[in-house]
C-alpha cells in the first residue's frame, strides 16, 4: 500500500498530497514526509528547512509570499491542527496560466498536503482558531529575496473563505503590492 497519492489540481504544476493514516487503539502513525514515494511519484526536491506557524484567529490570513532566486522555494504544506483554505498563484511570466490561481482546504482530520513549486505565490487563510500548519521548504529563508503580493488583488479575484471586515492580517502583508505591480516574476 503506498503511503501517499499525488494528483494535479487545475494548475497541474500544484499538487494535492494524501498520506495514509495508520490507527488503533493507541492512535495513530503516518509517514508524513517519504522523499522515495514523493521521488516515484514524480515529485524531485532537496528540503533543506522546515517551519512552523500557529494562527490564534480564525480569518487569519498569511500571504501571498514567495522568494525569488537564488532563495526561491518550493513548498511542502501540511496542517496538523484546524484547517486553511490553501493558494497558490502562478507568478510565471511564460506560463499558460500566469495571474491565476488554484486553492484546496488542508486540515488535520483529511490529512492531506499541498506542493507548491518554485514560480508561486502563497497564501493561507485559517478556517478555525489555534490553527497549526507545518511546511518544508527546498531554500532557506532571506529577507532580501522575500516578496508578496496583496491578498486581496482586485486583478486576482481570489474567493478567500472569509469576510473582508473579519480577517487578520500582518502589518507586512497588508502593505504589499498589487499583482499588477509585480517587478519580480519567474
Amino acid at each position: 500500500m503506498s503511503v501517499i497519492k499525488v494528483k494535479s489540481l487545475a494548475i497541474a504544476d500544484v499538487k494535492a498530497i494524501h498520506l495514509t493514516k495508520f490507527e488503533d487503539s493507541r492512535g495513530f502513525f503516518s509517514e508524513t514526509y517519504n522523499k522515495k514515494a514523493l521521488a516515484e511519484a514524480g515529485i524531485v526536491l532537496d528540503f533543506v528547512q522546515d517551519n512552523h506557524s500557529s494562527s490564534c484567529a480564525a480569518g487569519t490570513i498569511r500571504g501571498l509570499h514567495y522568494q525569488i532566486h537564488p532563495f526561491a522555494q518550493d513548498k511542502l504544506v501540511r496542517v496538523v491542527r484546524g484547517r486553511i483554505f490553501d493558494v497558490a498563484v502562478d507568478i510565471r511570466s511564460s506560463s499558460p496560466t500566469f495571474g491565476k490561481w488554484v486553492a484546496a482546504e488542508l486540515s488535520a482530520d483529511t490529512w492531506n498536503q499541498m506542493m507548491i513549486p518554485i514560480g508561486f505565490a502563497h497564501g493561507i487563510c485559517t478556517l478555525e482558531p489555534d490553527t497549526e500548519i507545518l511546511y518544508k521548504v527546498t531554500n532557506y529563508y532571506s529577507p532580501q529575496h522575500d516578496f508578496g503580493i496583496r491578498w486581496d488583488d482586485p486583478d486576482l479575484k481570489i474567493s478567500w473563505p472569509t469576510a473582508t471586515e473579519r480577517v487578520t492580517l500582518s502589518e507586512k502583508d497588508s502593505k504589499l503590492p498589487l499583482f499588477r505591480d509585480l517587478i519580480h516574476q519567474f
